[in-house]
């Protein structure tokens, strides 16, 4: 059973307060697919000894000089698409139109983050093939149901990062890739910036709309959007006006 590393160092770097290295742009993509039991998604578990090491992500990976080639500068959403299929087909060997992509949303990580990655999460339907791994960045592969995914972080089987948290709690409430597509489809895509407040529980990350969000205090009353990465296991994440 794994600890819960990545709430313990967000801790540790919130009360550290130190300025992290300046973020660089990353992309993944979200790959679904119809099963009878349910919508399924492909997750991947990294190597410990790399960025985000040892959870289980979503295909991605940092932006590269070629993903920018013919693009016009500061067109970061058209180079992150780029990138994303780039990223879908090296990391698990499946190809992915960019152009059936749709953007899910956008995260900046905390201030005190040691290494900074600025985001765009994409959605698409995965395409046919069998998915392959490298077992060199990447060690295993499942698909998984979102609700799954929760239950077995909650377990303390998998580690997974607030963005991945948030996003597959999202993709629970849907019931196949049809209407999770055509839902993401129709809104703009949302930006998540974190901040991270500390409570007795354990750290809170917080985003817009929160009554802590501000001042980075959770304790605030109000309006609730955040994550509580409780130090008994579990995580609750809660949105409400």
């Amino acid at each position: 059973m794994p600890r819960d590393d990545h709430a313990r160092s967000l801790e540790k770097w919130t009360r550290e307060g130190a300025e992290g290295s300046p973020p660089v742009r990353a992309a993944t993509v979200i790959l679904l697919r119809d099963r009878p039991s349910g919508l399924e998604t492909l997750m991947l578990k990294r190597n410990s000894k790399i960025a985000f090491g040892g959870m289980w992500v979503f295909p991605g990976g940092r932006l590269d000089a070629g993903d920018w080639q013919g693009i016009e500068a500061g067109d970061d959403l058209a180079a992150s698409r780029r990138a994303a299929v780039r990223e879908a087909l090296e990391e698990c060997g499946l190809v992915v139109d960019p152009d059936a992509m749709h953007p899910f949303s956008h995260w900046t990580p905390p201030r005190t983050t040691p290494r900074r990655f600025l985001t765009w999460f994409f959605a698409a339907r995965a395409g046919e093939g069998e998915v392959a791994i490298d077992h060199g960045e990447i060690h295993e592969s499942e698909w998984m149901r979102p609700v799954d995914a929760l239950k077995r972080r909650d377990a303390r089987e998998i580690e997974l990062a607030p963005p991945t948290f948030v996003s597959l709690s999202e993709l629970a409430t849907y019931d196949d890739v049809d209407s999770a597509l055509a839902s993401i489809a129709s809104r703009t895509p949302e930006r998540f910036e974190t901040v991270i407040g500390l409570s007795a529980a354990g750290p809170v990350a917080l985003w817009h709309g929160d009554a802590g969000y501000a001042s980075a205090d959770p304790g605030l009353e109000g309006s609730r959007h955040r994550l509580t990465m409780n130090k008994s296991g579990l995580w609750t994440y809660e949105r409400k006006p």
